[in-house]
């Protein structure tokens, strides 16, 4: 617990240029978890969810208040800001690799997050989709933990593959 409040970890730069970008997380952050799910949608259906931060309030009712730095929100080293519960994130994309990989850093409350997805089409027109996460920053330990961080993994895969399995019959 103590190792928990007092890890503060690599800078949010540190994080964001070598390990996000590197397809990383910090692995000596003590909040960590991974979470996958099966999608009955091909990877495009899935990439244009995760690729369009604007759009995530639409399949997931925690979030709100997205706005992006720019009108090519899905570029690497782009900033967007948006609320995830009660939390106002500050994030940046840090991989963005069409339909395989999308990944960012954030910071929220002095913590610092790295948040990484990976799609995988499967031959049966199914797509796997991966994610991970780590998050430390000082005191965080008081009220989050890694059971936290993984309900949260699941609630979004869930939403996601809520979303893109209804779409099913729209292109």
């Amino acid at each position: 617990m103590l190792r928990e409040m007092r890890y503060r970890g690599p800078s949010l730069d540190e994080l964001h240029e070598n390990y996000a970008k590197r397809h990383r997380i910090d692995e000596a952050a003590p909040f960590r978890s991974a979470y996958e799910v099966t999608i009955d949608a091909p990877a495009g259906r899935v990439w244009d969810l995760l690729a369009d931060p604007v759009k995530w309030p639409a399949f997931d009712p925690a979030i709100r208040d997205v706005r992006t730095a720019s009108d090519d929100a899905v570029a690497v080293d782009t900033q967007f800001i948006w609320v995830n519960g009660r939390t106002t994130i500050t994030s940046r994309f840090a991989v963005v690799e069409p339909l395989r990989e999308i990944t960012w850093t954030g910071t929220a409350m002095g913590s610092r997050a790295i948040h990484r997805h990976l799609i995988t089409p499967r031959g049966d027109g199914a797509s796997l989709l991966q994610t991970e996460e780590s998050m430390s920053g000082a005191l965080l330990g008081l009220f989050y933990s890694s059971t936290k961080l993984h309900a949260e993994l699941i609630r979004w895969l869930t939403s996601i593959k809520a979303a893109a399995e209804r779409t099913r019959g729209r292109v």
